[in-house]
């Protein structure tokens, strides 16, 4: 018995494509109703050829919108044979939250780290937008196609499109937060073109993470504790400071003078050595001073040895050392031998 009303609802949301009937041909009479629904097309197969693409709406299959139909139809009975034929519903509505991501790991040269394994995952959006050629180069003879299908073939493309655009537009991961807009923009213009020769467009292209292992992440807290610490030299002594607090106040609660004076006493020389190892620098401009202190108290002879201030020969060549200028009780210089200062009269000695 020949098909009069042909037609097709899709009751799961996920099919894109339905083939009526599911296997075979169908024997159709002309004059049969052909419905096709808004967000919908129909592509019309007789004999593995497409002879048309129906847009919504309600059809009356005649060999006036299937003019090829003329040829095959006995014509004898009026064109009213039965004949046999298939057709494609396409489902032309948009289709949101298509999953992808990395499978496994991608290879990633960081320009501060190095070599760094990352996995990157996201969501696409996409709509049929040629359906003749979707059926022909995507669907064959498959009885129905639906987005898990579709998702799951077009992520070699998207996987294989944003490895090289990662190469080309990130240079470290310490960067990703400000490009994943401009990595997913690049990455969607580089599918545009694969979508479109299978009759696809690529609506919608988003990067929702890209993300290193446990260990690289855990490099990049530790460098982020170290940038937010500043001066360590400064933070050091603070912490030491508060330790030495926190220690006093740990023997407030009844241990007694002596405990905290010994606490205090342990603080007080463990800042002292923190002080020296920390400020390297300090210790190093007291050291030159003491020296200089020390040299203060020194001379030399003619001859240019170092000499103990009142030495009246030298202890390395014997030369005799010239008599140095005193002073008064008062302070004023006194020539050698004088006995009253000639300043202020102080008698001298």
């Amino acid at each position: 018995m020949a098909i009069d009303v042909i037609e097709w609802t899709d009751q799961t949301g996920d099919a894109i494509v339905h083939r009526w009937p599911q296997y075979g041909q169908a024997d159709i009479s002309m004059g049969a109703q052909l419905t096709v629904r808004e967000s919908q097309a129909a592509v019309f197969f007789r004999d593995g050829k497409a002879l048309d693409t129906f847009a919504p709406g309600r059809h009356t299959l005649t060999t006036g919108n299937l003019p090829l139909l003329e040829r095959i139809i006995n014509i004898p009975f009026g064109g009213n044979t039965p004949f046999q034929a298939e057709v494609y519903f396409v489902n032309m509505r948009t289709f949101t939250n298509l999953k992808w991501g990395t499978p496994v790991p991608v290879i990633f040269r960081d320009d501060e780290l190095g070599a760094v394994r990352l996995r990157a995952y996201g969501l696409f959006t996409m709509r049929i937008d040629d359906p003749q050629l979707f059926v022909n180069k995507v669907v064959g003879t498959e009885h129905r196609y639906d987005t898990e299908t579709v998702a799951a073939w077009l992520r070699d493309f998207i996987i294989s499109r944003f490895n090289d655009m990662l190469g080309t537009t990130l240079e470290s991961v310490f960067d990703l937060a400000s490009k994943y807009d401009e990595l997913g923009a690049a990455t969607k213009a580089r599918l545009t073109s694969d979508f479109r020769n299978y009759g696809m467009v690529l609506e919608d292209f988003l990067i929702d993470a890209i993300t290193p292992p446990d260990e690289v992440n855990e490099m990049i807290d530790e460098r982020s504790r170290m940038g937010a610490v500043g001066d360590m030299q400064k933070f050091t002594q603070y912490r030491t400071a508060q330790a030495i607090g926190d220690l006093a106040k740990s023997d407030g609660g009844g241990g007694g003078a002596a405990s905290t004076g010994a606490g205090l006493g342990l603080g007080l020389t463990m800042a002292q050595m923190f002080s020296q190892a920390l400020n390297p620098q300090q210790q190093a401009q007291a050291q030159q001073a003491a020296g200089g202190a020390a040299a203060a108290g020194t001379t030399t002879c003619p001859q240019g040895h170092v000499v103990q201030q009142g030495a009246k020969f030298c202890p390395e060549c014997g030369a005799r050392m010239p008599e140095q200028p005193s002073t008064c009780p008062n302070g004023h210089p006194v020539p050698p031998g004088a006995k009253f200062c000639p300043e202020c009269g102080a008698r001298m000695g």
